[in-house]
């Protein structure tokens, strides 16, 4: 014992009288002190003493799409600490392929008496969608928060990134290295974020390269949100003549730049590739790729914020929190090559 507490101690900057008194239960620490100690105790994965345990405030309930997307893992993180921060237990329910549905996990959630459900990129997204499922969880009296889409149908807090201006930063960027063959590989067009995306693209060739809706038409092409279908979609668009593509995602990013590779061309020399997300580990890919960085940490506070308002009986605006995305330069854009080589 006295090796954990040297490291507790260490880890929180505390002496080791500190933690111990903490694990006792002692009276006389500060409460900021404390908390230090238990994030340590967390921290080096030791568990912590019944007594100190916290007492959840309840359930809420977070429902993604597949976690093969790292984006999904990194806002499920993020919401659930915020939560945990606040006393609440979050229960994260995954939707994949031939499982269960938002509808199933939705009922399965409100089954186990959940305080509020934030739903990540899920049917409020989807235009074709029938809106009438929320108003039925509104009349539950279950509080929700929606990321990633918008919805004039349903009335409730939710929250984006501005898909339009992450692709006028992506033009501008390509088109101030000399691109004037810029193409987009996006999503399904049924879905409100490749709507946007969509209208900042085009608002962004128009204002930096002159070109109107109908040219511009033709540089974008629509795949799934995978690596494949990154593939298939850059391989239409080199095939056009495209110098540079931007994705609605970085695992279609990375599927662009295998596309690129297996038509002989280097990435950049020959083709540029930008990015959607900043996920994970993506600065380490070959080569590091420029992204468009979602906001993710103060995408999920504040759907967090939003929600804790509700269920603490002081409803969010219901409106739409919108977050500025970041542009990153890496190593996967650069200057347009020279007429006739590509």
């Amino acid at each position: 014992m006295t090796a954990r507490l040297s490291d507790i101690a260490a880890q929180a900057g505390v002496s080791e009288a500190t933690v111990s008194r903490v694990l006792n239960g002692k009276p006389g620490v500060a409460g900021a002190t404390r908390e230090s100690v238990l994030a340590a105790l967390d921290v080096l994965g030791y568990e912590r003493p019944v007594r100190l345990r916290q007492r959840s405030a309840g359930l809420v309930g977070l429902i993604t799409p597949e976690l093969d997307n790292p984006i999904f893992p990194a806002l499920a993180q993020v919401i659930g600490q915020a939560l945990t921060r606040q006393g609440y237990t979050p229960v994260l329910a995954t939707q994949t392929p031939g499982g269960s549905t938002e509808d199933e996990l939705t009922d399965m959630l409100v089954e186990r008496g959940v305080a509020g459900i934030i739903f990540v990129s899920g049917l409020h997204a989807d235009t074709t969608a029938d809106m009438t499922r929320y108003d039925q969880l509104r009349g539950k009296g279950v509080p929700y928060v929606l990321l990633n889409g918008f919805s004039p149908k349903v009335q409730a807090p939710f929250v984006s990134p501005d898909d339009r201006a992450a692709m006028r930063l992506a033009v501008t960027h390509l088109a101030a290295l000399g691109h004037t063959r810029i193409g987009l590989a996006v999503g399904p067009k049924r879905f409100v974020p490749v709507l946007r995306k969509i209208e900042g693209f085009q608002q962004g060739m128009e204002e930096r390269l002159g070109l109107g809706f109908e040219e511009s038409e033709a540089l974008i092409q629509h795949s799934l949100y995978t690596l494949e279908g990154g593939q298939a979609a850059a391989g239409a668009l080199i095939s056009r003549g495209c110098t540079a593509v931007v994705c609605a995602s970085d695992m279609m990013a990375l599927g662009a730049i295998r596309a690129a590779r297996q038509q002989g061309l280097d990435v950049p020399r020959d083709v540029s590739v930008v990015g959607f997300d900043d996920s994970p580990l993506i600065a380490f890919t070959d080569p590091p790729l420029t992204t468009i960085r979602q906001p993710v940490q103060a995408m999920g506070q504040a759907a967090v914020r939003a929600l804790l308002e509700e269920v603490g009986g002081t409803p969010a605006p219901h409106s739409e929190f919108v977050f500025m995305p970041e542009l990153v330069v890496r190593g996967s854009t650069a200057s347009a090559p020279p007429a006739g080589r590509v």
